[in-house]
């Protein structure tokens, strides 16, 4: 024992090499290629340029490939770490919350490191970001700090201790990670949650989407799901009925979910078939066969 501690004290590249490979499993798991690439306009990876349509303007996601001059090559790690944790630039400057800092906020020190380690490995791509395409009264990003002290609670996750570890699990993975809210939760006009119908659906959600309700209502939800049918669902897009994940979420398993390892996958199951069920107003039609399946985390 005493020569194998040796061996991991004096590694400090296959320490290094962890780290990286943590980041980058978390980086899967965040989807963070899913917004930061254009793959629609075969746009290089993380090169940014994705254009988010949502009811408040289209937002053009940035570059976050270590390009110096037109990506996050000039960043400190306590840069990144302030732009996830509390939504802002280098520069000082607000985040729009189309940027779901106000999930990542939950992430651990140690992941937010990994995720840096691993993003600064990556391709530099030289491309300017894009400016958003928003209303005339919301190009001013002088408001934001309001809208962060009325919506934005920064923090880090702090697991229950009456809970077990694979339920923290989860609700850290839904909560900060894969940051669910940020779609299946509802907003107010100002494009705050709602609190009170947390993960039950919106109407109004990214490009146009309409994002079904996740909590275990029977009527409207997924309360008819067993946990394994969630797990299954989020490796392969296949529902309990026969039918497949369409739209976004498609995306969001082909590129995330499903590269998980099946813990995870089942502690999100057992996180989200544990919340009280509400009843929603959204269903979703999901129409698509899944991608062939990409080698996962196992």
């Amino acid at each position: 024992m005493m020569a194998f501690w040796l061996v991991i004290a004096t590694s400090p590249s296959l320490a290094a090499d962890d780290v990286q490979r943590r980041g980058e499993y978390l980086f899967r798991a965040a989807g963070c290629a899913n917004c930061h690439t254009d793959e629609k306009n075969h746009g290089a990876p993380l090169a940014g340029g994705r254009a988010l349509k949502t009811s408040f303007g289209t937002f053009y996601t940035p570059n976050i490939t270590p390009d110096p001059d037109t990506g996050i090559g000039r960043w400190s790690e306590t840069d990144f770490i302030r732009a996830l944790r509390e939504g802002v630039s280098p520069a000082g400057e607000h985040y729009y919350p189309a940027f779901p800092y106000t999930s990542y906020t939950q992430l651990t020190d140690a992941d937010l490191h990994a995720i840096w380690i691993y993003l600064s490995s990556r391709k530099p791509v030289r491309q300017a970001n894009k400016p958003h395409d928003l209303p005339w009264y919301l190009r001013s990003r002088v408001f934001l700090g309001i809208w962060k002290k009325m919506f934005f609670h920064a923090g880090a996750f702090r697991p229950q201790p009456d809970r077990s570890a694979a339920w923290n699990r989860g609700a850290y993975l839904v909560n900060a990670v894969t940051h669910c809210g940020e779609c299946h939760t509802p907003r107010n006009i100002l494009g705050g949650f709602k609190p009170s119908l947390r993960l039950s659906g919106n109407a109004d959600g990214v490009e146009g989407a309409a994002v079904p309700n996740i909590t275990p209502d029977k009527k409207t939800g997924i309360g008819k799901w067993s946990e394994n049918d969630l797990a299954e669902y989020l490796e392969t897009g296949a529902t309990p009925d026969g039918d497949y994940a369409g739209d976004v979420m498609a995306e969001v398993i082909d590129n995330s979910t499903s590269q998980l390892t099946k813990e995870d996958r089942r502690a999100i199951a057992a996180y989200v078939m544990s919340l009280p069920p509400l009843e929603g107003t959204v269903r979703k039609r999901t129409d698509r066969k899944p991608k062939p399946k990409k080698e996962a985390y196992e």
